[in-house]
């Protein structure tokens, strides 16, 4: 936790406002990339987090030693436990930006406790989903392995981005530790180091074979791809594999003009009688050289993604922030905001939730946020209209809505059950599946709209006009 929240929640504790109710929101202002959508990734370590939320005794010894807070307050945070209500979008989620994904509701020292924490896991796994289903997409079909441990910021960012970039459609990662943790499988054949260990390409090419005679797939391009690694690959298929009845399973091309090695070597290949054996590249991938290579007609099969993906290279920021949107005046649980000169920063008021609102085909429409307490009646026609732009405005009938904000904690106790990664995968692509095409563009995407309900707008205005006298 960043320790500003220590020093607010002190002065709350003097000022005897700890008990005090409030309402604060987890949101995002814009996508990475300048992309249609973003996926919600992390919500499983977040649950994890408040579950087992408490100070040790050790803990209450360092910051007793910073002789910034009195023995009360000490013993108040010894004894401290999350009994707030926590509502979150599923984990896999389609979200767009300016509505509520995460809300917290509790007093105000165990929702700004929470705060940085949130953000953390947040911002960064949903960060890699986003990125990843990018290049997964932009690989049409093919398949994606995340390459990236070795060039994550830190350990705990290559075995949660990992993760992440599962969920969002990668088949499998090179790290060994997320195939033990969550059973996504650990891929990987060898380096060049292996290869450079023998006496020749084609010994190494050999005994690999030999040691893995049902999965031989072969980095062919340590000395030269055309000339000796792949010739070598099919020499090592001919003289040592196929006598045992077995067949070279890939090759993986790792530098160079991708695109022309890899027409190259597939027709050497398939000259070979080796038609089924698959070409996978890696080599600094990211969605637009992926896109680049199969525009260009590039044969190759799967891809292997390290850098670009795992630390979002091209935009490593997803810059979500938790604003109080609630708060306790005179007793009753208020709505606040905050102004801004820059009308993305102002806040939206209130204790709220996301529909989601579809056609008869399964579409989505919009995202419609309103209060907790209103309901949307899907056999009556109703109004959207832009919430910036207020004269741009629809009327949508036979439509079908979906709660996104689900409840996670009440009152303390965790009452969601949490579903397997295999199912939030599959979530996901559901998810995915019912975006109109236009807002999937890899490039200047459709803007999808996110609404508010007439209720919650006549909130939002009546604030602005109060504060702004």
């Amino acid at each position: 936790m960043d320790y500003y929240e220590l020093t607010m929640c002190y002065s709350y504790f003097l000022n005897k406002k700890h008990h005090e109710l409030c309402v604060f929101d987890v949101f995002f202002r814009g996508i990475p990339d300048g992309g249609g959508y973003a996926i919600f990734c992390g919500l499983e370590d977040i649950v994890d987090y408040i579950k087992n939320l408490s100070f040790s005794a050790e803990e209450i010894t360092f910051l007793r030693n910073k002789k910034q807070f009195n023995e009360e307050f000490l013993n108040y945070l010894q004894n401290f436990k999350f009994q707030g209500d926590l509502y979150s979008f599923k984990e896999g989620s389609v979200m767009f930006p300016m509505e509520p994904i995460i809300t917290v509701k509790g007093n105000l020292i165990e929702c700004q406790l929470i705060e940085t924490y949130l953000l953390t896991i947040f911002n960064h796994q949903s960060l890699i989903a986003t990125k990843s289903l990018r290049i997964v997409r932009a690989a049409k079909g093919r398949s994606v392995m995340e390459f990236g441990a070795r060039r994550a910021q830190g350990s705990e960012a290559a075995i949660k981005g990992a993760r992440a970039s599962y969920i969002a459609g990668c088949i499998g990662s090179s790290n060994t530790l997320d195939d033990y943790l969550y059973g996504i499988p650990a891929l990987g054949t060898m380096a060049h180091s292996y290869v450079m260990s023998f006496e020749s390409e084609y010994e190494a090419f050999k005994c690999y074979s030999l040691t893995y005679p049902d999965n031989s797939l072969l980095l062919v391009d340590t000395y030269n791809t055309l000339k000796s690694g792949v010739p070598n690959a099919i020499k090592v298929h001919n003289e040592v594999l196929k006598p045992l009845g077995k067949r070279l399973k890939g090759i993986r091309i790792d530098s160079g003009d991708l695109a022309y090695l890899t027409q190259k070597a597939r027709l050497m290949l398939d000259n070979a009688g080796l038609q089924d054996c698959k070409i996978t590249v890696s080599n600094s991938l990211d969605e637009y050289l992926i896109t680049s290579l199969i525009e260009q007609g590039a044969k190759i099969d799967s891809f292997g993604v390290g850098e670009r993906l795992i630390t979002a290279r091209s935009e490593p920021v997803f810059g979500g922030v938790y604003k109080i949107s609630m708060t306790t005046n005179q007793g009753k649980l208020v709505p606040t905001i905050k102004l801004s000169d820059n009308p993305i920063k102002t806040t939206t008021p209130g204790f709220k939730k996301v529909y989601r609102l579809y056609d008869v085909n399964h579409q989505a429409i919009a995202d419609l946020v309103t209060l907790q307490s209103e309901e949307v009646d899907e056999t009556k026609p109703y109004l959207l209209f832009d919430p910036f732009f207020i004269y741009k405005q629809k009327q949508i009938t036979n439509f079908s809505k979906e709660l996104k904000t689900v409840l996670i904690f009440k009152e303390g106790k965790l009452v969601y059950q949490l579903p397997t990664l295999q199912e939030i995968k599959n979530f996901t692509q559901k998810e995915v599946d019912a975006l109109w095409p236009e807002v999937k563009r890899l490039e200047n995407p459709q803007e999808y709209y996110v609404d508010l309900s007439q209720e919650l707008w006549d909130l939002k205005e009546n604030l602005l006009k109060k504060y702004q006298k």
